[in-house]
């Protein structure tokens, strides 16, 4: 058991610690908007890792050899999405930039806490990272042995955990720089920043 809920951690830490494209947009997420709608996003990313980390220990090999023909499509998919992401918000940026007013009522509503655990959700479920390297991590372990349900329980709800409390921290981190960075340069160049990392990783997800 508490081997499960060791691996389980480490498993949970090791894919949610990595700054990648989807972290950026947390952070970035929960500087426009406030800490509990971070929170809902950090969430979305978790519930995901968690799922990822749930299907792995149950389908295993069998899992991998299902996947290995969507990769590249998945692939395609998560790059593409975190492009749009990245392109609208710095179009965003430099509209209210050049207007010389905060993004307001002329800028669409900012994503509620549902609809932000709904995104997060569903762009870290398009990312075949997470599938393959729990699926690598479990068939190079005893985590998912058939005979130890149990075990297989604490390694999915520890994962959850430990991938939950990183992005909290993250999202924390964000709606704090959103507060610091409150003046009217200090948005765009932000804004941009975080476009750009985006884009570049988007970008790298296809190399």
């Amino acid at each position: 058991m508490t081997a499960a809920l060791v691996a389980g951690l480490l498993a949970g830490y090791g894919i949610a610690v990595p700054v990648g494209a989807v972290a950026t947009y947390l952070v970035s997420l929960s500087a426009r908007t406030s800490l509990r709608t971070g929170v809902c996003a950090a969430l979305g990313v978790a519930t995901a890792d968690g799922l990822y980390a749930l299907l792995a220990t149950l389908g295993g090999s069998a899992l991998a050899a299902a996947l290995r023909p969507v990769l590249v499509p998945l692939r395609w998919a998560s790059a593409l999405v975190l492009a749009v992401l990245a392109v609208r918000g710095a179009a965003l940026a430099v509209r209210h930039h050049r207007a010389h007013r905060p993004a307001t009522r002329s800028a669409p509503p900012p994503p509620g806490p549902g609809r932000a655990y709904l995104s997060l959700l569903g762009i870290t479920l398009l990312n075949p990272t997470t599938v393959v390297y729990f699926t690598a991590l479990v068939l190079g372990t005893r985590t998912a042995d058939a005979g130890s349900a149990t075990a297989r329980g604490v390694f999915v709800l520890a994962a959850f955990a430990a991938s939950a409390s990183w992005q909290v921290l993250l999202a924390g981190g964000g709606a704090l720089l959103g507060r610091a960075l409150t003046g009217h340069r200090g948005r765009l160049v932000t804004a941009l920043v975080s476009s750009a990392v985006i884009l570049a990783l988007a970008v790298r997800m296809l190399l």
